[in-house]
């Protein structure tokens, strides 16, 4: 462990008294208590990527940041140990297992160079002692603030605000990159972008100071290790890893991750750069190395504020669910949101949510989703190849030519937003997450209905339609995103009624009398879609609960197979979306995020 006493500055010692006023943790105590805790703090200067503490180490202290960064991590291992939480300037660590007596239970390390005051449990308990009441006062703090760490949901952690954009290679354009970035950042605070020319022989104090003085700084590395490049890497709360997308998949060279066993605990956002038009497979070939981390095309102005907006927290999610015909709702939704400027920047759905929801991905216009729709479903209804019901009752051929049609060879990767959708594996047990491969084929997963489409094996897993375990996945935008989340559910009515109160079929000879008194008898269509989603039901509602928006078209009077309401679900779709529009109040997170 790297620990060594720093030169921080007088003023900050001078100030310590003032500073512990401020936080949480001492706010509320004496000036005099303040005073005694401040006079028996040591200072400590922690370089970037060394640890503060580990777990299972005894409890010797608690520590204020007084600028820096660090992170906690999970005790799995320093190399494996998941990302918890980022402290900033003004937090404490280490006061849990001070008060408690128990070992460390988390690693904490420094995400750059980070200067503490260091209060040993000897001074603190010394000062306390004096002063129970303090004692009290403190362990009260202590319940609340984990209380509200409790509460906070996961994605609230990931805005950062300071960047590193770390150049593979000298052919793509950083300085162009990194000064379009600063101005997209500029919409939501003051950002500040900085050069190793200008700050390369700098003091930790001096970083400190730019840090504070904005919102987002944007630090530009070198494309080859370098003092400066190690530098930034450790400034950074998230690692931007730029690439020209049509060179051949490289390593960065400048990366301390994974060429040697240091830990980056940082954020990775692999992005890359496109001269016109997104090149196919070109995000597969770069993610070959760069597994499991997100990525971004990049080539228009609006591709720099999606870009923010995913960096700081303020990416708007969409989430479309499956319905059959009433997911043409999702049409007029879309339609609306754009009309009033929400920018939808991470998309994701189920079954017919899906297959709109790559469309929109696609970044199809709305006079395109309308047209290509209605092709698809309305002049040729994609499940009317009937076949023997061994499997299924389609043999989902024309659903599976459609759906090629529509998409080619496109991979979910090569789609210009972050997108993904759901089937439910029936080998497993639990719903299935699609985010890369050939986009068609997961749509088809996505929408192969229990019985009335064959389910698509992958990898020796059977899939099915994604209604079955998880119809409005709004959990799994919530995973991926941070910011505030739409969702749209179509299958919120009731699917189906019947008047006819027969249990069983009739004989043959009966079977046209049967039919014409028994018009209102939900079909076998219907009932196998209706019963593919009805497991999800309980789920769907908790999911709605999770949206920022939630919106419910009345769709009661459309059948889910009636591809001839298609006009009517999109209209139904606009008009109610556009009325919550109107509704919602002016510091809506919706609107913040529209800039």
């Amino acid at each position: 462990m790297s620990r060594g006493r720093g030169d921080s500055s007088t003023a900050l010692r001078a100030n310590l008294g003032a500073l512990l006023a401020q936080m949480p943790l001492f706010n509320g105590l004496a000036p005099n208590v303040l005073d005694r805790i401040a006079d028996a703090a040591q200072w400590l200067s922690l370089p970037g990527g060394a640890a503060l503490f580990e777990a299972g180490e005894s409890a010797d202290a608690l520590y204020v940041i007084l600028s820096g960064s660090l992170a906690v991590l999970t005790a799995a291992g320093r190399e494996r140990g998941r990302f918890l939480a980022r402290l900033a300037a003004g937090d404490t660590v280490g006061e849990m297992g001070l008060i408690s007596g128990r070992p460390r239970m988390a690693h904490v390390v420094a995400l750059r160079n980070t200067e503490l005051a260091r209060i040993s449990a000897q001074a603190f308990n010394d000062v306390l002692r004096r002063d129970p009441e303090a004692m009290w006062h403190i362990a009260q703090l202590m319940v609340e603030r984990l209380e509200r760490m409790d509460a906070m949901p996961q994605a609230h952690l990931r805005g950062a605000s300071t960047f590193t954009v770390l150049p593979q290679s000298l052919e793509v354009d950083f300085a162009g990159f990194s000064t379009a970035l600063v101005k997209a950042l500029a919409a939501f605070g003051r950002a500040e972008l900085v050069w190793s020319v200008r700050a390369d022989t700098q003091t930790s104090q001096w970083f400190n100071n730019i840090e504070a003085a904005n919102d987002f700084v944007v630090y530009v590395a070198d494309p080859t290790p370098s003092r400066w490049t190690k530098l930034c890497e450790r400034q950074a709360d998230a690692l931007l890893l730029l690439a020209r997308a049509d060179s051949p998949a490289g390593r960065w060279g400048a990366l301390r991750w994974p060429h040697d066993n240091s830990l980056t605990p940082q954020r990775l956002e692999l992005v890359l750069a496109h001269d016109t038009g997104i090149e196919t497979g070109a995000a597969a070939r770069w993610l070959a190395d760069l597994p499991d981390i997100p990525h971004h095309h990049v080539q228009s102005p609006s591709d720099y504020a999606r870009l923010a907006r995913v960096l700081t927290g303020r990416a708007v999610g969409l989430v479309l669910s499956g319905g059959g015909a009433r997911g043409f709702a999702h049409i007029g939704a879309v339609k609306a949101l754009r009309a009033a400027g929400i920018p939808l920047d991470l998309v994701g759905g189920t079954s017919m949510g899906g297959i709109l929801g790559a469309a929109v991905a696609g970044h199809w216009s709305v006079a395109e989703l309308t047209d290509r729709f209605r092709h698809y479903f309305v002049e040729s209804n994609p499940l009317s190849d009937y076949t023997l019901p061994f499997v299924s009752l389609v043999s989902g051929r024309k659903v599976s030519r459609m759906l090629f049609e529509a998409f080619g060879e496109l991979s979910i990767e090569d789609l210009p937003l972050s997108f993904f959708c759901v089937s439910s594996n029936l080998t497993t047990g639990y719903p299935y997450v699609h985010r890369h491969g050939e986009l068609w084929r997961a749509l088809r997963a996505s929408v192969s209905v229990p019985g009335v489409l064959p389910p698509v094996v992958h990898a020796g897993q059977v899939l099915v339609d994604g209604g079955a375990m998880n119809n409005l996945p709004v959990d799994i935008m919530l995973e991926r995103g941070g910011g505030p989340v739409i969702g749209c559910d179509s299958g919120a009515d009731r699917a189906f009624t019947t008047s006819g109160g027969d249990l069983d079929v009739p004989q043959p000879w009966q079977f046209l009398r049967w039919i014409r008194a028994r018009r209102q008898l939900p079909s076998i269509f219907q009932i196998l879609w209706r019963t593919g989603m009805v497991g999800s039901t309980t789920l769907t509602a908790a999911q709605r609960g999770r949206t920022d928006l939630l919106l419910r078209p009345p769709l009661a009077d459309i059948d889910m197979l009636d591809w001839q309401a298609f006009e009517r679900a999109i209209q139904a779709g606009y008009d109610y979306t556009a009325r919550r529009l109107d509704e919602l109040p002016e510091d809506s997170v919706l609107w913040r995020s529209a800039g």
